[in-house]
């Protein structure tokens, strides 16, 4: 018998409304008030969003995101940098205790990736789960798989970050239709003009995205079908569509300018209840 999970779907948000309803969610499961849920949504903008502990200083190029008229986010959970554009992005919360999910983080990232890796094979596409990981340090979220994150012929297709909190664990990730690759180096800064460019011309050695796999040009809505039966057939589940009340979007647009402003994101970590 598959279980019941709500499926909540979004129309494009500016960066804080997106991270704030992630973590709205985790809240709301905590009190009972929704199921298990799976998340889909877009950006308004071009957005970058950095993982919880990560450094601004010395890292990001502030003026290119300026330049490049990005959204910039400080996210509740860890990992690099992500420049969030033309992709599906997806979030889960789902309660520790839960018989699916174990208490390791490795394992936890494995049983709920069956969903991304169903809805990449659904594309036709050969994925596989990335059973080790490179210990070259990266800004970047993309320039090196961690364990059990897709890849295809040797090269990241996604990128997923997760938290636990008040005994919720909260995952989301990334998954790319094309990848703007000279936006997205523009966005962080290098010792030199060379490095940089070798960096990017070295950067398709180790990422790939859907439209290259399948040489085919997917949007999101061509995309959504195939992970949306992914992740009910990788998960064994049930979606059941829900709608947020005005009292919830009030919470989301209270938690966004809380912990989600721009001065926040530059600042450093904040804490999230």
């Amino acid at each position: 018998m598959h279980e019941q999970w709500g499926f909540l779907e979004n129309v494009p948000h500016d960066a804080s409304i997106n991270m704030a309803l992630d973590e709205a969610l985790l809240h709301w499961h905590y009190e009972g008030k929704i199921p298990p849920t799976l998340r889909f949504y877009r950006w308004m903008k071009p957005t970058l969003s950095i993982g919880h502990f990560q450094k601004v200083d010395g890292k990001i190029d502030l003026e290119g995101v300026q330049k490049h008229q990005c959204q910039f986010v400080r996210r509740m959970t860890g990992g690099s940098a992500v420049l969030h554009d033309d992709e599906l992005t997806y979030s889960i919360v789902i309660s520790e205790d839960h018989p699916m999910i174990a208490s390791s983080i490795r394992q936890a990232y494995y049983d709920l990736s069956k969903g991304i890796l169903k809805g990449y094979q659904n594309l036709g596409i050969e994925a596989t789960y990335a059973e080790s990981f490179s210990k070259e340090r990266s800004s970047i979220c993309f320039e090196r798989p961690a364990f059990y994150e897709m890849v295809a012929d040797g090269k990241k297709l996604s990128g997923n970050a997760q938290t636990r909190k008040k005994g919720v664990l909260l995952q989301h990730g990334s998954i790319p239709i094309t990848m703007n690759i000279d936006l997205l180096f523009d966005l962080f800064l290098f010792p030199s003009d060379k490095l940089k460019e070798r960096k990017k011309q070295g950067f398709w050695k180790k990422a790939t995205t859907i439209n290259q796999l399948t040489n085919q040009a997917h949007s999101y809505e061509t995309i959504k079908p195939a992970f949306m039966e992914g992740f009910s057939k990788g998960l064994n589940i049930k979606l059941e569509p829900f709608s947020l009340t005005k009292n919830q979007w009030d919470e989301v647009y209270k938690l966004a300018e809380t912990n989600y402003s721009d001065e926040n994101t530059r600042k450093g970590a904040v804490t999230h209840a």
